[in-house]
This record gives structure tokens, C-alpha cells and sequence, in this order.
């Protein structure tokens, strides 16, 4: 019999296969419009390494309803292309024909078909292993730049809002929002419990954060009009950092997280390793969870292309056990994630006040921090 392990743990590096359901509720009369995008998208899609397979539907229902489902040798190569600018530009057509979407992804632990008439699987794909034991909070950050310069009135600015109401509805409600700045960019973490996209969707449309967002659009780098539906989608999109591995020990109430302190550390990774780096750090925060003596309590890594952000909580001060701190116990790993890094960013990680200097460099400042208490 296997034993599971009660660990929260959730991971896009498990190598099993993905299923990936995107929702769509079509405008009035846009239908051949939709065809007509989808079929020039599903030829490029199908040349995407990690592909297998997609399949459109249509709702018997209420035909403005579809459905689009693909399956991918693992997480990686999609999350590799979903967050591309070549995913940005291939949707495009689609929206003006989409009313709305939501996308949601599955690792595929069992599956039951016609031995006879079943098509060979690719060499890579393999079903997930065990079921993984979840605590039903959804995670995702966003991250951007801003101008040069800017950073300090754009740090008074993100930290000054009102918080808006936890409860979004009787299902959905806002955790917890930690928000970080690494030079002049931002990542904003957020944790919510239920529906990710109503959550955004509900914060998005609060008065306070609405100002907020207008007060930070002079300053930004990458442009953006929040009355164009376009512009806004354009931005979010290029801006999502996804949670690509989640570890905690225990279960969801072993720890008082007001014992805990909270640390976002920014990983500078060479062009192009950025999913690796992700994956070294995974593998380590798998066996700290395993480690009663260790100080990391829980990990999320959150990574896009070669952007890597692991926010870390700690039962000791960061700077006690550097290399714990920062996901590379012993010499190995050290060596490790020192060829994973881009050197002129790092520095060389050889000697204790190296490792302290870059320790510290890496860990973000804090810019605000706020758990949701109200139900």
C-alpha cells in the first residue's frame, strides 16, 4: 500500500501528463468569426513542442458556449508556451470575438480508454503518481517594471491602499497579498481561497485598487490603458508570473503563520534556465518540507520564462542558515545553482561573504504584507 505523504504540496514538475480546459462564452453572431481564428491557432499550436492534442467543443446547451481541451506531455512545455509573447500574438483574433474565458489545468493521475483502438502514447508522458494533498488555496503573482528612478514613489503609492473586502462570494474570498520590489520591478503574490479569476476579477473592479492601479500607470515601463479591454488583457497576460511549485509542511493549520516571516528571494537565471533553476529549488523545498529542524516552513516558486521568484516562509531569521534560506543545501547544489545563475548578476558564490552578499541582494524588499482576517 502507498503511504501519501500529508504534505500541502502542489507541482508543475511531476512529469505527468496535463489537460488543459479553457471555457469560452462566444459574443452575439462571433461564431464563424471564432472558427475561423481557432483553426488557423490549432495548426500553429499543433507544431508546439509538448503538444499531443486538442479538441473543440461546443455546448448542446447554449451555443455560445465552447470548449477547448488540449493535452501536453507534462506542464512545462505549456507553461513554457503559455507564457510566451508568441502565445500573446497567436491569441490575438480571439478577442474580439470572446466574450469570456477561463482556463483551468489538470496533471493526469488515472485515464481509462480501448486498449484496441489506442493510439501510442508519446515516450515522455507519463500519469501522475499520487494524489497530492491540497489546502484550497489558489497562488499567483504578477509581475512588471517600472521607470528607472521611480521606485520609491511607486513603493508609497502600492503600499498606501485600502484593502478591499476578503469576501468575494459565498465560495471565493482573498487570503492573503504580499507584495515585493527587486530594483524597479514589482511582484505582487497573492493566495486565495476558491476561484482564482473571481477573486482578480472582484479586486480589479474596488474603487481603491482601481485608483491604485491608475496612480502606478505614469510610471510603468510597458504601457497600458485600463479602459481599453485589450490594453488591460495585453498587459495581464505578459505580466502573470504562475506558482509552478507549492510545498508546506504538514497540514494547513501546523503552524501559527504569524510565527512565521515571509521572504520573497529573486533569482537572476542564465538565459534560457530559468524553468531548471525552478526546478532545482523545487526538489530542495520538497526535502526541507520533509525536515522537522529545517527553518522553511513552506515554499511557492514562481517562475516565467527566466524569471524565477521563490517566496519562502521561515521559522528562523533568513541570514541563520543562508544556504537553507536560499534552497541550496550543500556543496552540490551550491555548485548547482551557481552555473545556473547569470554570473555577472550573482556574483561568485564561493566564499561565506559572497554567499551573504548575494543572500541579501536577493531578498526582495517588502513592501506590504496583508493577510485577510474578516470572513
Amino acid at each position: 500500500m502507498t503511504t501519501l505523504s500529508e504534505r500541502i504540496s502542489q507541482s508543475a514538475f511531476d512529469g505527468s501528463k496535463l489537460r488543459v480546459v479553457l471555457m469560452l462564452d462566444l459574443e452575439e453572431g462571433a461564431q464563424q468569426q471564432f472558427l475561423e481564428a481557432y483553426e488557423q491557432l490549432r495548426n500553429q499550436v499543433a507544431s508546439v513542442p509538448g503538444h499531443i492534442s486538442d479538441q473543440l467543443c461546443q455546448s448542446i446547451e447554449n451555443p455560445s458556449q465552447w470548449l477547448i481541451t488540449s493535452e501536453w506531455e507534462s506542464a512545462p512545455p505549456f507553461l513554457a508556451w503559455v507564457n510566451s509573447e508568441e502565445h500573446v500574438k497567436m491569441v490575438q483574433p480571439l478577442h474580439s470575438c470572446v466574450r469570456d474565458t477561463r482556463s483551468l489545468r489538470f496533471s493526469v493521475l488515472r485515464e481509462t480508454s480501448n486498449v484496441a483502438v489506442r493510439a501510442p502514447e508519446p515516450a515522455k508522458s507519463r500519469l501522475q503518481a499520487n494524489p497530492r494533498v491540497g489546502d484550497g488555496v489558489v497562488r499567483h503573482a504578477l509581475t512588471f517594471t517600472v521607470k528607472p528612478g521611480s521606485e520609491s514613489m511607486v513603493a508609497d503609492i502600492l503600499s498606501g491602499y485600502t484593502s478591499p473586502a476578503a469576501r468575494v462570494d459565498d465560495r471565493t474570498r482573498l487570503r492573503r497579498t504580499s507584495l515585493f520590489m527587486y530594483g524597479n520591478r514589482v511582484v505582487r503574490a497573492i493566495e486565495v481561497q476558491g476561484d482564482l479569476i473571481a477573486a482578480l476579477r472582484h479586486v480589479s473592479q474596488q474603487p481603491e485598487v482601481r485608483a491604485v492601479e491608475e496612480a502606478i500607470n505614469p510610471y510603468l515601463e510597458q504601457d497600458r490603458d485600463l479602459n481599453d479591454p485589450d490594453s488591460a488583457r495585453v498587459f495581464f497576460t505578459r505580466a502573470a508570473l504562475p506558482a509552478v511549485h507549492h510545498v508546506a509542511a504538514g497540514g494547513p493549520e501546523s503552524e501559527d503563520p504569524e510565527a512565521l516571516s515571509r521572504h520573497a528571494l529573486y533569482y537572476p537565471a542564465k538565459p534560457g534556465f530559468g524553468m531548471t533553476l525552478a526546478k532545482m529549488l523545487a526538489r530542495q523545498d520538497e526535502e526541507a518540507a520533509d525536515d522537522p529542524a529545517s527553518p522553511v516552513h513552506g515554499s511557492t516558486i514562481f517562475q516565467r520564462d527566466d524569471i524565477v521568484v521563490r517566496l519562502v516562509d521561515l521559522r528562523a531569521p533568513i541570514d541563520r542558515d543562508p544556504l537553507v534560506s536560499l534552497g541550496a543545501r550543500g556543496p552540490r547544489k551550491l555548485a548547482v545553482l551557481r552555473r545556473l545563475l547569470d554570473g555577472d548578476v550573482a556574483g561568485g558564490l564561493t566564499t561565506d561573504r559572497e554567499l551573504a552578499h548575494f543572500l541579501a541582494r536577493a531578498d526582495m524588499d517588502l513592501i506590504t504584507d496583508r493577510r485577510a482576517y474578516d470572513a
